[in-house]
């Protein structure tokens, strides 16, 4: 059920940069049965999702092109006449990230320039939500954390995708492209690529469940983790879209609630019915990069939006695990 009127996006066209991974693909069959006109966009960058699986159920109801944001032609003519646009294409992988900085630079920074230069010379009335992450944070002194921290963030990867914002805020800004930035935390659900371990904590965990493997957790198990259900995810992107006061803002989007890995862990294996679980040292590329305990105060996206999440872990875990268990060939 929508949190908003049935209507609000009938007819009305979007585009997804990114759209066949997991959250585009997530958030574009959710636009269709809502009665959108709906574009995809997606280069299909190995090893980060991109599945035509992802949109099974709408697959003639939208419209894909193979094409990477860095066009500057492509990107100008898909941008022409589009209601909304939801820029979440970008290099997400933290690996890559720490042996070869130029595609987090190339992607993520010359990607969104070239996005919003579209918008401004093509389609100046187009509304765009962006996806930021909470990688961006850092490590932070106080939890938890609100979008007026200071940002400190570990990676080469979270410094791109947070200049990523400020070109889009200043495009906002100077040319009145009405835009938003969403901070994600761990997103899990189904939809998302299952075949490494890089990126996407949660459903790699649910991977090894359903295997009956073994899961590492890292350090002692009690990090803290703020961990979203993929339909609220994509709810409150909805929402956002449609609520005129949250341009020109970001907002952290999350549970609020503290989890540690030993909880999620021990939560999945009941639900699934499969797995086991170690503790493990960290490996010297997670170690470098892993930021401590991090939740995120959502007050100001239920004040501003009116948007709050309403699944719970377990409830999410018990969906995410019978989705992949039904689409298992499709996945791993």
């Amino acid at each position: 059920m929508t949190r908003f009127a049935s209507d609000a996006f009938a007819g009305k066209r979007a585009l997804i940069t990114g759209g066949l991974g997991f959250l585009g693909s997530n958030l574009a069959i959710r636009l269709v049965e809502l009665g959108a006109q709906v574009t995809i966009m997606d280069c299909m960058l190995p090893d980060h999702g991109a599945n035509l699986f992802n949109i099974e159920p709408v697959k003639d109801r939208v419209k894909v092109t193979f094409t990477d944001i860095r066009d500057a032609n492509l990107m100008g003519y898909l941008v022409r006449d589009q209601d909304y646009l939801f820029h979440l294409a970008g290099q997400v992988d933290h690996i890559v990230s720490l042996t070869d900085p130029y595609p987090d630079i190339d992607i993520n920074i010359r990607g969104t320039a070239t996005v919003m230069e579209a918008c401004r010379h093509h389609n100046p009335t187009v509304k765009v939500i962006y996806t930021g992450t909470r990688g961006e944070y850092g490590a932070q002194p106080h939890l938890p954390v609100d979008e007026d921290a200071p940002m400190m963030p570990k990676a080469l990867l979270d410094i791109s995708n947070l200049t990523a914002e400020q070109i889009i805020f200043m495009y906002h800004r100077v040319h009145h492209i009405s835009s938003m930035v969403l901070r994600l935390t761990n997103i899990y659900g189904p939809r998302a690529q299952m075949q490494h371990p890089r990126y996407g904590v949660v459903n790699w965990f649910v991977r090894l469940a359903i295997d009956n493997d073994e899961i590492k957790v890292f350090g002692d198990g009690t990090i803290l983790r703020d961990f979203l259900y993929v339909d609220d995810c994509i709810d409150a992107m909805l929402m956002a879209a449609l609520c005129d006061a949250a341009y020109g803002n970001v907002f952290n989007l999350a549970t609020g609630i503290p989890c540690s890995f030993r909880e999620l862990v021990e939560t999945l294996i009941a639900v699934s019915g499969s797995g086991r679980w170690t503790f493990a040292p960290f490996s010297p590329e997670r170690a470098a990069q892993e930021p401590g305990d991090f939740y995120a105060n959502i007050d100001k996206i239920r004040r501003v939006i009116g948007w709050e999440p309403r699944t719970a872990l377990r409830d999410g875990l018990a969906q995410t695990t019978a989705y992949y268990r039904a689409h298992k060939s499709r996945y791993w």
